[in-house]
């Protein structure tokens, strides 16, 4: 089958606010794309996963058809580590209001997003900061998100970058949420 283009809101890691959305698919053939894609997900969710990557266009091309909801996406080989995701549709609303710099996000229910190869983060408080020279990043271990305004004073968590545990990023913001850092 054929990969086709779907029009969506262009979607990077989310994770890391690049401002021009790496032409994936160029870099790597259509089976590479779709094991880097699956390996952000536990088996049973990747098993029945879409998956898309940016096309020559730029626009998001689905590269497999999925029958679960989530979607995942691989790795972007212009940032430093693995970074590939695999999103419920709670977490894709999340993410596409997270792009398109909403006051808040759309979803109406926790999301749920998977990074099980691992993840890399620009910041642990700024949803958009954007990289810079020498730029130290944040590596993040195998985990799994819930995108959804979690709040430190009432939950009793954390907003400090940890390799075990789980803790709160962009805390204070419409952005929080949790990272879980475990392979569920």
């Amino acid at each position: 089958m054929q990969p086709r283009s779907i029009i969506v809101p262009s979607l990077v890691p989310l994770l890391l606010a690049i401002a021009a959305i790496p032409l994936v698919a160029q870099k790597m053939d259509k089976e590479a794309l779709i094991k880097s894609a699956l390996s952000a997900a536990p088996a049973h969710v990747a098993k029945n996963a879409a998956v898309m990557a940016p096309g020559p266009d730029g626009q998001m091309m689905e590269l497999r058809a999925g029958t679960n909801g989530f979607t995942c996406l691989p790795d972007q080989p212009e940032t430093p580590g693995e970074d590939p995701m695999c999103l419920d549709p709670e977490a894709m609303l999340w993410a596409q209001s997270w792009m398109a710099h909403d006051a808040a996000p759309k979803n109406t229910a926790p999301g749920v997003a998977y990074m099980l190869a691992g993840g890399v983060d620009i910041s642990a408080t700024d949803p958009w900061a954007k990289a810079t020279p020498g730029q130290k990043y944040i590596m993040s271990p195998p985990h799994w998100m819930m995108m959804w305004p979690f709040d430190p004073a009432t939950s009793g968590l954390g907003t400090t970058p940890k390799s075990t545990g789980t803790w709160i990023m962009w805390a204070g913001t419409p952005y929080a949420h949790l990272m879980i850092n475990q392979v569920p």
